[in-house]
Protein backbone atom coordinates (compact mmCIF):
# COMPACT_ATOMS: atom_id res chain seq x y z
CA UNK A 1 0.00 0.00 0.00
CA UNK A 2 1.20 3.74 -0.47
CA UNK A 3 2.54 5.74 1.95
CA UNK A 4 0.37 8.86 2.23
CA UNK A 5 2.31 11.98 0.59
CA UNK A 6 3.57 14.66 3.19
CA UNK A 7 1.85 17.63 1.76
CA UNK A 8 -1.38 15.74 1.78
CA UNK A 9 -1.00 15.10 5.45
CA UNK A 10 0.01 18.50 6.14
CA UNK A 11 -2.00 21.05 4.24
CA UNK A 12 -5.46 18.31 4.36
CA UNK A 13 -7.85 18.32 7.05
CA UNK A 14 -8.18 14.27 7.67
CA UNK A 15 -11.01 11.83 8.72
CA UNK A 16 -9.41 9.41 10.66
CA UNK A 17 -6.15 8.74 11.87
CA UNK A 18 -4.71 6.20 8.59
CA UNK A 19 -6.13 7.27 5.42
CA UNK A 20 -5.71 4.82 2.77
CA UNK A 21 -3.16 7.49 1.20
CA UNK A 22 -3.17 6.16 -2.54
CA UNK A 23 -1.85 8.93 -4.85
CA UNK A 24 -4.83 8.91 -7.78
CA UNK A 25 -3.02 9.92 -11.45
CA UNK A 26 -6.23 9.30 -13.72
CA UNK A 27 -9.40 7.45 -13.48
CA UNK A 28 -11.42 5.41 -16.67
CA UNK A 29 -14.34 2.91 -16.69
CA UNK A 30 -13.62 0.42 -13.44
CA UNK A 31 -9.98 1.19 -12.61
CA UNK A 32 -8.64 4.01 -10.64
CA UNK A 33 -4.69 4.46 -11.42
CA UNK A 34 -2.16 5.84 -8.95
CA UNK A 35 1.39 7.72 -9.72
CA UNK A 36 3.32 4.73 -10.87
CA UNK A 37 0.61 3.96 -13.25
CA UNK A 38 -0.41 0.55 -11.15
CA UNK A 39 -4.30 0.03 -11.66
CA UNK A 40 -6.49 -0.69 -9.14
CA UNK A 41 -10.05 -2.58 -9.73
CA UNK A 42 -12.62 0.05 -8.39
CA UNK A 43 -15.33 -2.43 -6.32
CA UNK A 44 -16.03 0.84 -4.12
CA UNK A 45 -17.36 3.22 -7.00
CA UNK A 46 -15.90 6.51 -4.65
CA UNK A 47 -17.78 5.14 -1.80
CA UNK A 48 -21.23 4.84 -4.36
CA UNK A 49 -21.26 7.74 -5.56
CA UNK A 50 -19.57 6.85 -9.63
CA UNK A 51 -23.00 5.14 -10.71
CA UNK A 52 -21.38 5.16 -14.33
CA UNK A 53 -17.57 4.59 -13.15
CA UNK A 54 -14.86 7.13 -13.97
CA UNK A 55 -14.89 9.04 -17.20
CA UNK A 56 -17.91 7.78 -18.71
CA UNK A 57 -18.21 9.28 -22.18
CA UNK A 58 -21.08 10.44 -21.77
CA UNK A 59 -21.80 12.15 -18.50
CA UNK A 60 -17.78 13.86 -19.60
CA UNK A 61 -18.80 15.39 -22.48
CA UNK A 62 -22.18 16.60 -20.79
CA UNK A 63 -20.34 18.38 -18.73
CA UNK A 64 -17.56 20.10 -20.94
CA UNK A 65 -20.57 21.06 -23.17
CA UNK A 66 -21.93 22.58 -20.40
CA UNK A 67 -18.97 24.35 -19.41
CA UNK A 68 -18.98 25.81 -22.76
CA UNK A 69 -22.11 27.26 -22.26
CA UNK A 70 -21.88 29.14 -18.41
CA UNK A 71 -21.48 27.78 -15.18
CA UNK A 72 -22.63 29.68 -11.71
CA UNK A 73 -25.20 32.89 -13.02
CA UNK A 74 -27.39 33.24 -10.32
CA UNK A 75 -28.08 31.72 -6.80
CA UNK A 76 -30.71 29.05 -6.79
CA UNK A 77 -34.25 29.00 -7.56
CA UNK A 78 -33.76 32.90 -9.28
CA UNK A 79 -33.26 32.02 -12.93
CA UNK A 80 -34.24 29.13 -15.36
CA UNK A 81 -31.08 27.05 -16.15
CA UNK A 82 -32.06 24.48 -18.59
CA UNK A 83 -29.62 21.35 -17.12
CA UNK A 84 -31.73 21.78 -13.91
CA UNK A 85 -34.85 21.90 -15.66
CA UNK A 86 -34.53 19.33 -17.90
CA UNK A 87 -33.53 17.15 -14.84
CA UNK A 88 -35.92 17.19 -12.27
CA UNK A 89 -38.35 16.74 -15.31
CA UNK A 90 -36.80 13.39 -16.03
CA UNK A 91 -36.83 12.52 -12.84
CA UNK A 92 -40.49 13.30 -12.00
CA UNK A 93 -41.15 11.50 -15.32
CA UNK A 94 -39.80 8.31 -13.37
CA UNK A 95 -40.95 8.61 -9.85
CA UNK A 96 -44.80 7.61 -8.77
CA UNK A 97 -47.37 10.01 -7.98
CA UNK A 98 -47.23 12.52 -5.99
CA UNK A 99 -43.69 12.99 -6.13
CA UNK A 100 -42.59 15.37 -8.78
CA UNK A 101 -41.01 18.26 -7.95
CA UNK A 102 -37.47 18.32 -6.49
CA UNK A 103 -35.04 20.83 -4.78
CA UNK A 104 -31.45 20.66 -5.95
CA UNK A 105 -28.75 21.42 -3.18
CA UNK A 106 -25.05 20.20 -3.00
CA UNK A 107 -24.86 17.13 -1.34
CA UNK A 108 -26.93 13.94 0.45
CA UNK A 109 -26.42 15.60 4.02
CA UNK A 110 -27.73 19.09 2.83
CA UNK A 111 -30.20 17.68 1.33
CA UNK A 112 -31.72 15.40 4.72
CA UNK A 113 -31.33 19.51 6.31
CA UNK A 114 -34.07 20.41 3.64
CA UNK A 115 -36.20 17.27 3.85
CA UNK A 116 -36.45 17.48 7.79
CA UNK A 117 -36.59 21.44 7.97
CA UNK A 118 -39.89 20.62 5.18
CA UNK A 119 -41.07 18.11 7.64
CA UNK A 120 -41.78 20.45 10.18
CA UNK A 121 -43.07 23.05 7.79
CA UNK A 122 -45.60 21.03 6.76
CA UNK A 123 -46.64 19.67 9.91
CA UNK A 124 -46.02 22.22 12.12
CA UNK A 125 -44.61 19.59 14.85
CA UNK A 126 -41.34 19.29 16.52
CA UNK A 127 -40.33 15.44 17.05
CA UNK A 128 -38.46 13.67 14.90
CA UNK A 129 -38.16 10.14 14.84
CA UNK A 130 -35.55 7.81 13.13
CA UNK A 131 -33.24 4.54 13.45
CA UNK A 132 -30.59 3.35 15.77
CA UNK A 133 -27.58 2.81 13.62
CA UNK A 134 -29.29 5.41 11.24
CA UNK A 135 -26.86 7.31 9.21
CA UNK A 136 -27.97 10.22 7.04
CA UNK A 137 -25.14 12.91 7.23
CA UNK A 138 -22.99 14.56 9.05
CA UNK A 139 -23.97 18.10 9.84
CA UNK A 140 -25.50 19.31 13.06
CA UNK A 141 -28.94 18.34 11.85
CA UNK A 142 -28.61 15.06 10.18
CA UNK A 143 -26.11 13.99 12.70
CA UNK A 144 -29.07 14.93 15.19
CA UNK A 145 -30.80 11.63 13.06
CA UNK A 146 -27.65 9.56 13.34
CA UNK A 147 -28.36 6.68 15.14
CA UNK A 148 -24.73 5.90 17.20
CA UNK A 149 -24.02 7.57 19.57
CA UNK A 150 -20.63 6.90 19.91
CA UNK A 151 -20.35 9.71 17.20
CA UNK A 152 -22.45 12.48 18.11
CA UNK A 153 -21.26 12.83 21.81
CA UNK A 154 -18.30 15.30 21.09
CA UNK A 155 -20.58 17.63 19.05
CA UNK A 156 -23.68 17.68 21.47
CA UNK A 157 -25.98 19.74 22.35
CA UNK A 158 -27.54 18.55 19.08
CA UNK A 159 -31.09 19.04 17.75
CA UNK A 160 -33.89 18.33 20.43
CA UNK A 161 -36.92 15.77 20.29
CA UNK A 162 -35.19 13.65 18.31
CA UNK A 163 -35.94 9.69 19.42
CA UNK A 164 -35.20 6.60 17.84
CA UNK A 165 -36.97 3.24 17.04
CA UNK A 166 -35.16 0.00 15.63
CA UNK A 167 -35.27 -0.77 11.75
CA UNK A 168 -37.54 -4.09 11.45
CA UNK A 169 -38.75 -3.81 14.90
CA UNK A 170 -42.77 -3.66 14.21
CA UNK A 171 -43.68 -2.83 17.55
CA UNK A 172 -41.59 0.62 18.08
CA UNK A 173 -43.80 1.61 15.32
CA UNK A 174 -46.13 2.54 18.31
CA UNK A 175 -43.55 5.08 18.96
CA UNK A 176 -45.06 7.71 16.09
CA UNK A 177 -47.28 9.58 17.33
CA UNK A 178 -49.35 12.72 16.57
CA UNK A 179 -46.54 15.01 17.99
CA UNK A 180 -44.52 13.76 15.15
CA UNK A 181 -43.31 15.46 12.12
CA UNK A 182 -41.00 13.36 10.24
CA UNK A 183 -39.89 9.82 10.87
CA UNK A 184 -36.46 9.00 8.62
CA UNK A 185 -35.47 6.01 7.34
CA UNK A 186 -32.60 4.97 4.96
CA UNK A 187 -34.69 2.37 2.81
CA UNK A 188 -31.64 -0.24 3.20
CA UNK A 189 -29.86 0.38 6.14
CA UNK A 190 -25.76 1.62 4.92
CA UNK A 191 -23.64 2.27 7.83
CA UNK A 192 -25.38 -0.40 9.83
CA UNK A 193 -24.13 -3.44 7.56
CA UNK A 194 -26.73 -3.23 4.38
CA UNK A 195 -29.70 -4.32 6.49
CA UNK A 196 -32.68 -4.64 4.02
CA UNK A 197 -36.26 -3.93 4.71
CA UNK A 198 -37.91 -7.53 6.13
CA UNK A 199 -42.28 -8.13 6.42
CA UNK A 200 -43.11 -5.16 4.74
CA UNK A 201 -41.42 -2.97 6.94
CA UNK A 202 -41.59 0.12 4.96
CA UNK A 203 -45.12 0.25 4.08
CA UNK A 204 -45.92 -0.30 7.63
CA UNK A 205 -44.32 2.63 8.24
CA UNK A 206 -45.83 4.70 5.63
CA UNK A 207 -49.35 3.20 7.00
CA UNK A 208 -48.44 3.95 10.48
CA UNK A 209 -47.19 7.56 9.84
CA UNK A 210 -50.77 8.20 7.94
CA UNK A 211 -52.46 7.16 10.55
CA UNK A 212 -50.97 10.10 12.91
CA UNK A 213 -50.44 12.61 10.26
CA UNK A 214 -46.39 12.36 10.00
CA UNK A 215 -44.32 12.48 6.70
CA UNK A 216 -42.49 9.26 6.28
CA UNK A 217 -38.62 10.67 4.86
CA UNK A 218 -36.90 8.07 3.21
CA UNK A 219 -32.80 8.17 2.71
CA UNK A 220 -32.27 6.66 -0.52
CA UNK A 221 -28.40 8.83 -1.21
CA UNK A 222 -27.07 5.27 -0.74
CA UNK A 223 -29.44 2.76 -2.64
CA UNK A 224 -30.79 5.40 -5.16
CA UNK A 225 -30.05 5.49 -9.01
CA UNK A 226 -30.17 2.41 -9.96
CA UNK A 227 -27.98 0.64 -7.61
CA UNK A 228 -30.99 -1.93 -6.13
CA UNK A 229 -31.75 -2.88 -9.74
CA UNK A 230 -34.53 0.28 -9.30
CA UNK A 231 -34.22 3.41 -10.09
CA UNK A 232 -34.72 4.09 -6.17
CA UNK A 233 -34.55 1.04 -3.96
CA UNK A 234 -38.14 1.98 -2.09
CA UNK A 235 -39.33 1.00 -5.57
CA UNK A 236 -38.43 -3.00 -4.38
CA UNK A 237 -40.98 -2.91 -1.77
CA UNK A 238 -44.26 -1.26 -3.06
CA UNK A 239 -44.42 2.00 -1.24
CA UNK A 240 -43.69 5.57 -1.81
CA UNK A 241 -42.69 8.28 0.84
CA UNK A 242 -43.98 11.53 1.71
CA UNK A 243 -40.09 13.18 0.78
CA UNK A 244 -37.46 11.28 -0.83
CA UNK A 245 -34.21 11.97 -0.61
CA UNK A 246 -30.50 11.67 -2.62
CA UNK A 247 -27.32 12.36 -3.58
CA UNK A 248 -24.20 10.16 -4.10
CA UNK A 249 -24.96 8.55 -7.43
CA UNK A 250 -26.87 10.99 -8.80
CA UNK A 251 -23.91 12.85 -10.31
CA UNK A 252 -22.04 10.44 -12.23
CA UNK A 253 -19.02 11.24 -9.64
CA UNK A 254 -20.13 15.19 -9.31
CA UNK A 255 -20.96 16.77 -5.97
CA UNK A 256 -24.51 16.88 -4.94
CA UNK A 257 -28.21 16.31 -3.23
CA UNK A 258 -32.14 16.77 -3.70
CA UNK A 259 -35.28 15.79 -1.67
CA UNK A 260 -38.72 15.67 -3.70
CA UNK A 261 -41.74 15.61 -2.89
CA UNK A 262 -45.57 16.90 -3.85
CA UNK A 263 -45.96 20.29 -5.15
CA UNK A 264 -47.78 21.48 -2.29
CA UNK A 265 -45.21 20.59 0.24
CA UNK A 266 -42.35 21.90 -1.80
CA UNK A 267 -44.25 25.33 -2.25
CA UNK A 268 -44.18 25.77 1.56
CA UNK A 269 -40.36 26.55 0.97
CA UNK A 270 -40.90 29.63 -1.06
CA UNK A 271 -43.22 31.72 1.77
CA UNK A 272 -43.41 32.34 5.61
CA UNK A 273 -41.05 32.98 5.67
CA UNK A 274 -39.85 32.81 2.03
CA UNK A 275 -36.49 31.27 1.44
CA UNK A 276 -37.32 28.98 4.17
CA UNK A 277 -34.59 27.00 1.78
CA UNK A 278 -31.63 28.01 0.44
CA UNK A 279 -28.70 27.86 -1.69
CA UNK A 280 -25.74 29.57 -3.65
CA UNK A 281 -24.83 26.45 -5.54
CA UNK A 282 -27.69 24.26 -5.41
CA UNK A 283 -29.03 22.91 -8.82
CA UNK A 284 -25.06 24.55 -10.56
CA UNK A 285 -25.93 24.10 -14.15
CA UNK A 286 -22.64 21.72 -14.56
CA UNK A 287 -23.31 19.54 -12.12
CA UNK A 288 -27.27 19.65 -13.09
CA UNK A 289 -25.40 18.64 -16.45
CA UNK A 290 -23.85 15.31 -15.11
CA UNK A 291 -27.32 14.61 -13.16
CA UNK A 292 -29.19 14.83 -16.49
CA UNK A 293 -26.67 12.74 -18.44
CA UNK A 294 -26.16 10.16 -15.74
CA UNK A 295 -30.32 9.55 -15.15
CA UNK A 296 -30.37 9.76 -19.06
CA UNK A 297 -28.05 6.32 -19.05
CA UNK A 298 -29.62 4.78 -16.66
CA UNK A 299 -33.62 5.21 -17.83
CA UNK A 300 -32.56 4.22 -21.68
CA UNK A 301 -30.65 0.94 -20.97
CA UNK A 302 -30.91 -2.07 -19.15
CA UNK A 303 -27.76 -1.28 -16.83
CA UNK A 304 -30.37 -1.35 -13.55
CA UNK A 305 -31.57 -4.65 -14.32
CA UNK A 306 -27.74 -5.54 -14.68
CA UNK A 307 -27.62 -5.03 -11.29
CA UNK A 308 -29.48 -7.48 -10.36
CA UNK A 309 -27.84 -10.03 -12.74
CA UNK A 310 -24.34 -9.03 -11.11
CA UNK A 311 -25.97 -9.62 -7.69
CA UNK A 312 -26.20 -13.39 -8.54
CA UNK A 313 -22.64 -13.47 -9.85
CA UNK A 314 -21.06 -12.02 -6.53
CA UNK A 315 -23.21 -13.74 -4.31
CA UNK A 316 -22.29 -17.27 -6.99
CA UNK A 317 -18.67 -16.34 -6.55
CA UNK A 318 -18.15 -15.24 -3.51
CA UNK A 319 -18.58 -18.38 -1.39
CA UNK A 320 -15.71 -18.65 1.22
CA UNK A 321 -15.45 -20.09 4.99
CA UNK A 322 -14.23 -16.02 6.10
CA UNK A 323 -17.37 -14.92 3.94
CA UNK A 324 -20.33 -15.38 6.70
CA UNK A 325 -22.81 -14.01 4.76
CA UNK A 326 -23.48 -11.58 2.13
CA UNK A 327 -26.07 -8.78 2.83
CA UNK A 328 -27.94 -5.99 0.82
CA UNK A 329 -29.21 -5.97 -2.74
CA UNK A 330 -27.95 -5.40 -6.12
CA UNK A 331 -24.78 -3.41 -5.98
CA UNK A 332 -25.03 -2.55 -2.85
CA UNK A 333 -23.60 -5.51 -1.31
CA UNK A 334 -21.59 -6.13 2.39
CA UNK A 335 -19.89 -9.44 2.64
CA UNK A 336 -19.63 -10.13 6.40
CA UNK A 337 -16.79 -11.84 8.36
CA UNK A 338 -16.83 -12.75 11.99
CA UNK A 339 -14.56 -9.93 12.87
CA UNK A 340 -13.03 -6.51 12.58
CA UNK A 341 -9.57 -7.69 12.25
CA UNK A 342 -10.25 -10.39 9.46
CA UNK A 343 -12.54 -7.38 7.52
CA UNK A 344 -9.30 -4.85 8.22
CA UNK A 345 -6.97 -7.39 6.61
CA UNK A 346 -9.55 -8.36 3.40
CA UNK A 347 -9.25 -4.72 2.93
CA UNK A 348 -5.81 -3.48 2.76
CA UNK A 349 -4.41 -6.85 1.69
CA UNK A 350 -6.68 -6.44 -1.42
CA UNK A 351 -5.53 -2.96 -2.08
CA UNK A 352 -2.22 -4.23 -2.09
CA UNK A 353 -3.20 -6.47 -5.22
CA UNK A 354 -5.00 -4.30 -6.82
CA UNK A 355 -8.53 -4.29 -5.45
CA UNK A 356 -10.43 -1.94 -3.55
CA UNK A 357 -12.35 -2.58 -1.41
CA UNK A 358 -13.91 -0.22 2.07
CA UNK A 359 -15.85 -0.20 5.42
CA UNK A 360 -18.68 0.62 7.04
CA UNK A 361 -19.33 3.00 8.97
CA UNK A 362 -20.62 1.15 12.20
CA UNK A 363 -20.38 -2.59 10.84
CA UNK A 364 -17.06 -3.17 11.84
CA UNK A 365 -17.10 -7.24 10.19
CA UNK A 366 -18.24 -5.68 6.78
CA UNK A 367 -16.82 -5.61 3.31
CA UNK A 368 -18.41 -2.67 1.51
CA UNK A 369 -18.76 -3.73 -1.96
CA UNK A 370 -20.36 -1.58 -4.69
CA UNK A 371 -18.91 -1.32 -7.92
CA UNK A 372 -19.83 1.31 -10.52
CA UNK A 373 -23.02 -0.03 -12.14
CA UNK A 374 -21.15 -0.27 -15.43
CA UNK A 375 -18.89 -3.15 -14.16
CA UNK A 376 -18.53 -6.14 -16.77
CA UNK A 377 -18.83 -9.35 -15.91
CA UNK A 378 -15.00 -10.27 -16.33
CA UNK A 379 -13.68 -7.38 -13.86
CA UNK A 380 -16.32 -9.01 -11.44
CA UNK A 381 -14.74 -12.63 -11.44
CA UNK A 382 -11.24 -10.62 -11.20
CA UNK A 383 -11.65 -8.67 -8.33
CA UNK A 384 -13.55 -11.99 -6.92
CA UNK A 385 -10.57 -14.23 -7.70
CA UNK A 386 -8.27 -11.53 -5.48
CA UNK A 387 -10.98 -11.52 -2.71
CA UNK A 388 -10.84 -15.53 -2.50
CA UNK A 389 -6.82 -15.46 -3.03
CA UNK A 390 -6.49 -12.92 0.17
CA UNK A 391 -8.86 -14.71 1.80
CA UNK A 392 -6.83 -18.00 1.37
CA UNK A 393 -3.77 -16.13 2.40
CA UNK A 394 -5.27 -15.13 5.62
CA UNK A 395 -6.67 -18.72 6.54
CA UNK A 396 -3.02 -20.19 6.05
CA UNK A 397 -1.74 -17.99 8.02
CA UNK A 398 -2.90 -19.21 11.40
CA UNK A 399 -6.46 -18.19 11.50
Amino acid sequence: MTNPDADFLKYQAATSPYPLGMKVSFAKGSYIYDDKNKAYLDFVAGVSACTLGHQHPKVTQALKDQLDKYAHVMVYGEYEQSPAVEFCKLLAQNLPAPLTKTYLVNSGTEAIEGALKLAKRVTGRTELISCHNAYHGNTMGSMSVMGFEERKQAFRPLLPDVNFITFNNLADLEKITTRTAGVILESIQGGAGFITPENDYLKKVKQRCEQVGSLLILDEIQPGFGRTGKLFGFQNYDMVPDILVMGKGMGGGMPVGAFTAKPEYMDLLSHSPKLGHITTFGGHPVIAAGCLATLQELVTTDLMAQALEKETLFRKLLVHPLIKEIRGKGLMLAAMTESDDITNQIILKCQDKGLILFWLLFEGKAVRITPPLTITEEEIEKGCEIMLEVMNEIMGVGY
